[in-house]
């Protein structure tokens, strides 16, 4: 590692936004504090960076025949998918074998098609859009972690550490710090490097340095490490006291990121947040081997992340830290529903994202996409918001008042239920609603106009119409209703014919209904 590089990463920690840290004692406000700092529960996330393909993670057996046709040279054989416990809908990609058991033990849950309206096809404007919590058309200079820790840990960096929170608030495993950490004053986190070095360091190990440049470079390490990083030392303190650990794959870059962070959490630091990554998943090519769909290059990313995840939670059993840990995936944006002519797929929108952890309620939430009348620019119609994810771990999990979730989150959005047996004593009902039809239209087909039938149990309503590349199209209803059933005439005249998607949301409550625009 070069000293500058090492610099850019230990500077924002020491630092932390220009202010000076001191120890202080327990001040007035920590006593007011409540939710997210009256429990011990860690946050997660990993980052699949390139735009994962979910329809071959998460593989639609109900509808296996539609899927096939949208994507013949890289769809997974049927017979090679593998089964959940739980669900016959759906199945998961045969590499990823860890998930699968995750799953049948009671701690994967899986969200069908995350995502926004009007999904961005930049990688790098669709992972600020994640990272921030914004809209596709807003800026924000903040991350949605950052402003969940400004505002628990008010004053932050100003006082800290001490001995309230004498840990840092977020850990970044790696050289640069995440926007999703960025709080209005400024970085909530530290960078945790995966270099061998400082993992010696903490280890302990301190072969004498070369007397050679690269051992004065060595030297000025260490000394930056112990001597300016003012959270080196609970670190340090943290990672002695575990002393052994479970196996983790070789040649596995996430794997050894998440155990560092079994290390860190087990070693008994408070901190809230961590976030790893690992990349690849970029597939629009070579996304399978020819005659061989079942591997390839994504087949690997996915059991790369399959097998670190499925190693990270039997070591945190082991430590017994598991039942603090809840984690997610997510990328920057799905692929479309068709592949392309180079075996692989496109930018696209919608996502499945995985829950993992002790507390995750196991199952599938969403319903299997509709895959018929796409075409080449069709994309997986979002069933829920990515801000609504936040706002579930921030409730559910944070234990942050609905009232906070909005002001970190900057709107109002639903909660879903898969953090089971919440410690913050929130009820669900069942947002799938199997076999009960919240929403229909009259007539379908329509040419200029249809008339939507809509079921609400009370509260905000939201009707929203889609095209087939996820952009937003119209929004008859967002309003507060009493419970009942109401309908809305909308007018589609100037809508091109073709396949369109109507979402409804209701509280906790959502389906997405198929619509067909024809001509006269």
């Amino acid at each position: 590692m070069r000293r500058r590089d090492f610099i850019r990463t230990v500077a924002p920690v020491t630092f932390l936004g220009g202010f000076k840290i001191t120890a202080l004692s327990r001040l007035p406000f920590f006593d007011m504090l409540q939710g997210a700092t009256d429990n011990d529960h860690v946050l997660v996330l990993v980052q699949l960076v390139g735009g994962n393909d979910g329809l071959n993670t998460l593989i639609p057996l109900q509808n296996y025949g539609d899927y096939f046709a949208a994507r013949s040279n890289i769809a997974i054989p049927e017979g090679k998918v593998l089964r959940l416990s739980q669900d016959t809908k759906n199945g998961l990609h045969p590499a990823m074998t860890g998930f699968q058991g995750l799953y049948d033990n009671d701690q994967l849950a899986v969200l069908q098609a995350v995502g926004y309206p009007d999904a961005d096809g930049s990688h790098f404007r669709a992972m600020d859009v994640w990272l921030s919590g914004s809209d596709e058309d807003q800026y924000l200079n903040t991350g949605w972690i950052g402003r969940f820790l400004g505002q628990t840990y008010t004053n932050f960096p100003v006082g800290y550490p001490n001995a309230d929170m004498p840990d840092p608030l977020a850990i970044q495993i790696g050289s640069v710090i995440s926007p999703v950490f960025m709080a209005s004053s400024g970085n909530t986190a530290m960078a945790v490097p995966t270099d061998a070095e400082f993992y010696n360091l903490i280890n302990g190990i301190t072969e004498p340095e070369p007397n050679t440049p690269m051992g004065n470079e060595l030297t000025y390490l260490r000394a930056i490490a112990r001597q300016t990083n003012k959270y080196a030392g609970v670190i340090e303190a943290a990672a002695a006291k575990v002393t052994q650990q479970q196996p983790y794959p070789d040649n596995n870059d996430l794997a050894a990121q998440l155990k560092t962070v079994a290390r860190l959490i087990g070693g008994g630091l408070r901190t809230k947040v961590y976030m790893v990554s690992t990349g690849g998943f970029d597939t629009h090519g070579g996304q399978v081997n020819p005659g061989d769909t079942a591997n390839g290059a994504h087949a690997n990313l996915l059991k790369q992340t399959s097998d670190a995840i499925t190693a990270f939670m039997n070591d945190l059993k082991y430590l017994g830290v598991g039942n603090r840990v809840m984690g997610m995936t997510f990328s920057e944006f799905g692929r479309r529903i068709i592949s392309n002519g180079s075996m692989g797929t496109d930018h696209g929108a919608a996502q499945p994202v995985f829950i993992f952890g002790n507390s995750a309620q196991t199952g599938v939430l969403g319903q299997n996409p509709n895959l018929t009348g796409t075409n080449v620019e069709s994309n997986i119609p979002m069933q829920y918001d990515f801000r609504s994810v936040y706002a579930s771990f921030l409730r559910d999990w944070f234990c942050v008042t609905p009232s906070d979730v909005t002001t970190m989150l900057l709107k109002n959005y639903q909660y879903l239920p898969f953090v089971k047996n919440s410690a913050c004593g929130n009820n669900y009902t069942d947002l799938n609603n199997l076999g009960n039809s919240l929403i229909s239209n009259a007539p379908n087909p329509f040419t200029d106009s249809t008339t939507f039938t809509f079921k609400t149990n009370g509260g905000h309503t939201l009707l929203q119409l889609f095209d087939t590349g996820g952009k937003l199209i119209m929004l008859p209803v967002d309003q507060d209703y009493t419970q009942g059933t109401y309908s809305v005439t909308v007018n589609t005249g100037g809508l091109a014919a073709g396949v369109y998607y109507a979402r409804l949301q209701n509280q906790s409550l959502q389906q997405v209904r198929t619509l067909l625009k024809v001509n006269q």
